[in-house]
């Protein structure tokens, strides 16, 4: 049963961090009008959920973790014949890779990597396991009462409704991509690029701050009186709660520097946990209290925000130092380089994690941890 509770609060835990840090990223990437294909809680493979516009909600087989798939953020510079492969696409609805080539006087490998651009654009659907060949669709189109009542109201016709994979026409080729472009996230200027990017940091501290205010300012906190021994409730005021939040994030900030000082790293490390430590600490908070447990989620809140402030691809930090870097020299990092960045971040992470496992297992498993 104990086990069970553990399970539990660490999947309503991260689950509900994650799901506001994410919630953060797609918030951003829709209010500046870039599409976002998923929107998932888990690790990325089979899922459950539903489909409201263009984006996929659900739960994943592997409920730790989770993503938002916002579109166009591939590193390098553009394929070339997106424009022509998107039309021949949609003007066929349904096609293989020889067929686009075709019909665009390219080689089938320069018609499959358009393809696979425009299906990470979210504009395409890539081939499914069922198909015997790299079968490509126009992807389903089903216009909102609000999208219908804004194109009456700009004087344009009524909007029409496509099935998957079915053919439609495609008047101005580079309307059409210039359409889709326009909802990439490659598409925006640097700061519009970099409020996506730190949406999810900004939401995990947002809600570790609103805690601080609910339990140091509405709800209180006890005290004994000196002299009386009494527990005393007492209000703070929500200009101290938030100068404790603060006060916080700068300790969390100061551990998370002591990692790259040889002097501090390894004690750093020692004092930090895995998802193993957070989730049977979890069960403890939460069976002293509620409120107990809403202060243990805002402090998790805050270093998974700072965590992911650190300059290391994949992590937010990382991309967004990329982005700088390309802001500041005019130069585009390639997908290449990115993903060699990434597997170094992710290499030097899964060490870490092996490493706080270990102690977390010694700690709460076998209790021989000092």
């Amino acid at each position: 049963m104990d086990l069970l509770i553990i399970i539990v609060c660490a999947v309503v835990v991260i689950g509900f961090l994650v799901f506001i840090h994410e919630g953060g990223h797609y918030l951003a990437a829709r209010a500046f009008g870039v599409r976002v294909t998923e929107f998932m809680l888990g690790l990325p493979g089979p899922s459950v959920g539903f489909t409201r516009g263009e984006t996929r909600f659900g739960v994943t087989a592997v409920p730790l973790g989770g993503y938002a798939k916002v579109c166009g953020m591939e590193a390098g510079p553009l394929q070339p014949h997106l424009q022509e492969v998107l039309a021949a696409l949609y003007r066929r609805g349904t096609a293989n890779m020889e067929d686009i080539a075709l019909d665009c006087g390219i080689t089938d490998d320069e018609a499959y990597e358009a393809l696979e651009e425009l299906v990470e654009w979210g504009s395409v659907i890539g081939p499914t396991k069922q198909d015997q060949f790299n079968t490509y669709r126009a992807p389903r189109v089903m216009p909102t009462k609000r999208q219908q009542r804004k194109a009456a109201k700009a004087g344009k016709p009524a909007l029409t409704s496509y099935q998957l994979g079915e053919a439609r026409p495609v008047d101005d080729p580079h309307a059409l991509y210039e359409s889709e472009y326009s909802q990439q996230y490659r598409s925006l200027p640097f700061w519009k690029r970099s409020v996506i990017l730190l949406a999810g940091i900004a939401m995990n501290l947002l809600f570790a701050m609103l805690v601080f205010i609910l339990v140091f300012s509405i709800i209180g906190f006890q005290v004994q009186h000196p002299e009386t021994g009494e527990l005393v409730t007492i209000h703070a005021s929500v200009l101290q709660a938030l100068q404790a939040g603060f006060t916080y994030i700068g300790m969390v900030i100061q551990a998370v520097v002591g990692l790259f000082n040889p002097a501090t790293a390894a004690q750093t490390v020692s004092d930090s946990t895995s998802i193993v430590g957070i989730a049977v600490m979890s069960k403890d908070y939460f069976q002293a209290g509620l409120i107990e447990g809403l202060e243990f989620m805002a402090m998790i809140s805050v270093s998974l925000g700072i965590m992911n402030l650190l300059p290391i691809p994949p992590l937010d930090g990382g991309r967004f130092v990329v982005e700088v870097f390309q802001k500041g020299t005019r130069k585009t990092v390639s997908q290449k380089v990115m993903n060699y960045m990434s597997m170094a971040g992710m290499a030097l992470f899964i060490g870490l994690f092996v490493i706080m496992l270990n102690q977390d297992i010694q700690r709460f498993v076998l209790g021989n941890w000092g």
